[in-house]
C-alpha cells in the first residue's frame, strides 16, 4: 500500500505530465489517501484537468479540490460578454440543443437549465463553455428526461462495462431503480470506479448514479 508521501509524489508527476498545466501553480496534500489540490489557474478547464489528473493516480481515494479560478484584470470579461460567448458556444456545438438550455450568469459563474434526451447532451454543454474566457465555473443543471426500460437500461450499461478496457465487468453489479442506478462491487482503482460511473452516466435515461464500489488493494483484488 502506497504511503502518503508515495501518492503525493506521483499526483505532483502527474500534474506535471499533463501539458496544459503549469504544476507550480498546484498544492498537493495528501492524507490518508484523500488528496487536497490548491493553488490559483486562470481556466475553469485547467481546474477540471488537475483534479482528473489526481484522481488518475493509483492509491487516491479522493480528492478535496480547493484551486481557485483566476483572471487577469485585463482579460476579465463581463457577465453579459460571458453570456453572449456561451450562447454562441452551444449554438455551434453539433452535439447540443441549445435551444432547449437556459444560461444565466451572475460574478462568472455560469448556471445551465433546461431538458435534454440523454446525458451526453447535458455533458456537451457543459464542455462546450467550461474553457470559455471569464468562466470561474459551471453548475449543469439540465435535466435528463427518461425515455427508456429500466430493465433495458440495467442491460446496455452491462454491456458497456464488458466492452471496456478499464472495468473488470464480473466486479460490479448495476441495478436500475426507475432510472436511477447503484454500482456495487470492488473496483482495483479510483480511475476505474470514475470509469465505471461515467459509463453508467452515459446511458440514455439516466437520472443519477450512486457509486458504492469500493476500491481495495491489488494484493486483496485476486481473493
Amino acid at each position: 500500500m502506497k504511503t502518503d508521501n508515495q501518492i503525493q509524489k506521483d499526483v505532483i508527476d502527474e500534474l506535471k505530465w499533463e501539458p496544459a498545466l503549469n504544476s507550480s501553480e498546484i498544492g498537493v496534500a495528501v492524507k490518508n489517501g484523500i488528496v487536497t489540490l490548491s493553488g490559483q489557474v486562470d481556466t475553469y478547464l485547467k481546474k477540471l484537468t488537475a483534479e482528473k489528473a489526481a484522481k488518475k493516480v493509483s492509491g487516491v481515494k479522493a480528492v478535496a479540490e480547493d484551486i481557485h479560478v483566476g483572471i487577469s484584470p485585463s482579460y476579465r470579461k463581463t457577465d453579459t460578454e460571458i453570456a453572449e460567448a456561451v450562447l454562441n458556444a452551444l449554438r455551434w456545438h453539433t452535439a447540443v440543443q441549445h435551444e432547449q438550455v437556459k444560461i444565466k450568469v451572475e460574478d462568472g459563474i455560469v448556471r445551465l437549465e433546461g431538458e435534454v434526451e440523454w446525458e451526453f447532451q447535458k455533458n456537451n454543454a457543459r464542455l462546450a463553455i467550461e474553457n470559455l474566457s471569464g468562466v470561474k465555473s459551471v453548475v449543469n443543471l439540465i435535466k435528463v428526461k427518461p425515455k427508456i426500460d429500466p430493465l433495458e437500461l440495467e442491460k446496455k450499461i452491462k454491456a458497456a462495462f464488458q466492452r471496456s478496457a478499464s472495468i473488470d465487468a464480473a466486479k460490479v453489479q448495476v441495478e436500475v431503480v426507475d432510472n436511477r442506478v447503484i454500482l456495487k462491487g470492488n473496483v482495483r482503482s479510483f480511475a476505474e470506479s470514475e470509469d465505471a460511473e461515467n459509463a453508467a452516466w452515459a446511458a440514455p435515461g439516466v437520472l443519477s448514479v450512486q457509486n458504492k464500489l469500493d476500491i481495495i488493494a491489488k494484493s486483496e483484488y485476486a481473493f
